[in-house]
């Protein structure tokens, strides 16, 4: 029988965010980013397996942290690369046989809606090769050449703002990356664009934003709390 499986690249350092731990080791009312992202995705229908690749001094204290998280679900922890992209290698390497659906999932967007996790799933399962969440963009964009000038205003009404967990077909993840001669695509849904696989789209939710900045911190806390006021646990 088939699994779907979430992995979360959680190696990075999150230099943006000031000095301190590992980005995915954040706090963020009083756990760490890592929990809550994890914490989601186990939380989501037909997730059976969660494999993180955790800083190499950290893959140790990154099992135990989670080992009380996920559930039902089965957890594995690596090491992980100098980039997200050697990151998510690493852990489609660690996937057990009988995984044929993933979803790939920044450990950065920790407030990410469990009900989100699972529409992305879904889509895969129903048939579709890569499925992404995305938001309308609400803010006008311009492209600027390198010394600032503004050189276009694209429509934005054909523009989305990408966010994750991504899905895939086992099969079409594993052999982008097999195949990628380069190692700085932000996404990967931008590796399996450039074989062609049609990539799908569903509908994003604000709440899964990413923490880049000290002040996405902010923002995450106060939604966190409001959560938290509802009974809202993830």
């Amino acid at each position: 029988m088939s699994r779907t499986a979430a992995l979360v690249p959680a190696a990075g350092r999150g230099e943006r965010l000031g000095p301190g731990a590992p980005k995915a080791l954040r706090p963020l009312g009083g756990s760490p980013l890592l929990v809550h992202a994890v914490r989601a995705l186990s939380l989501a229908r037909g997730v059976d397996v969660v494999v993180i690749a955790a800083p190499e001094a950290e893959v140790d204290s990154v099992r135990t942290l989670l080992s009380g998280v996920v559930d039902d679900a089965e957890l594995i922890v690596v090491s992980g690369g100098e980039t997200r992209q050697s990151s998510v290698a690493r852990s489609l390497f660690a996937l057990p046989e009988d995984v044929d659906v993933v979803l790939v999932h920044d450990a950065a967007r920790p407030l990410v809606p469990v009900e989100m996790v699972e529409r992305v799933a879904a889509a895969v399962r129903s048939g579709h090769e890569a499925v992404i969440p995305v938001l309308a963009m609400v803010d006008t964009i311009k492209a600027v050449d390198a010394d600032g000038r503004v050189v276009a205003t694209p429509d934005r009404s054909i523009l989305r703002a990408v966010q994750t967990p991504q899905g895939f077909q086992r099969t079409v993840l594993q052999q982008a990356h097999a195949e990628a001669e380069i190692d700085d695509v932000t996404d990967d849904a931008g590796l399996v664009e450039r074989r062609g696989v049609t990539v799908s789209t569903v509908p994003g939710h604000e709440e899964a934003f990413k923490i880049t900045r000290p002040l996405d911190l902010v923002l995450a806390e106060a939604v966190l709390t409001r959560r938290r006021a509802g009974g809202v646990v993830a």
